[in-house]
């Protein structure tokens, strides 16, 4: 399909009130259920402390994943497998400064296959990450509650907007 004719997405976006970490697992557990998330990019922004490994925790134990749940936040990426077969693939750019690791560690392969992607601290990696499905901005509130901003890039992330709605 040439490029003037590539179907136009619409970007919706849904905001949020997680009160408490109950809240937060709830969402995880209502994406976890949709079929969509499955091969989906997951991009989570928001400032350090914002919740967003806590949020992957809670994705992963609802994905069947069992054991200790370690932040990648020196390794960049931790793999896991769900009982079902799901590859995941959770990314920490906090520390990629180098566009040369991307290449050298493979990441253009992981992207480009199955699995789910999770991935903290895109903007790290602008310019060698594809387009995010879904995007959960993460912002703390002074009263301990979160804002949780989705936003769609994708059709598969409406498709995961309408599962977390």
């Amino acid at each position: 399909m040439a490029a003037d004719h590539l179907p136009i997405v619409e970007k919706r976006t849904l905001t949020l009130r997680w009160r408490d970490e109950a809240d937060t697992e709830a969402f995880a557990r209502a994406l976890a259920a949709s079929p969509a998330l499955r091969d989906a990019f997951v991009s989570l922004q928001g400032d350090l402390g914002a919740g967003k490994t806590t949020f992957v925790r809670h994705l992963l134990r609802a994905l069947g994943i069992a054991g200790r749940i370690k932040s990648p936040t020196y390794a960049v990426v931790e793999p896991h497998e769900a009982p079902d077969g799901l590859a995941i693939f959770h990314f920490d750019f906090y520390r990629f400064s180098d566009p040369r690791e991307w290449d050298d560690a493979g990441f253009r392969d992981i992207f480009a296959g199955p699995g789910l992607k999770l991935a903290e601290w895109p903007d790290n990696a602008i310019g060698r990450l594809p387009e995010a499905d879904l995007t959960l901005r993460i912002e703390p509130m002074t009263d301990d509650t979160r804002t949780v901003t989705l936003s769609a890039g994708t059709p598969r992330g409406n498709a995961l907007l309408t599962a977390a709605a």
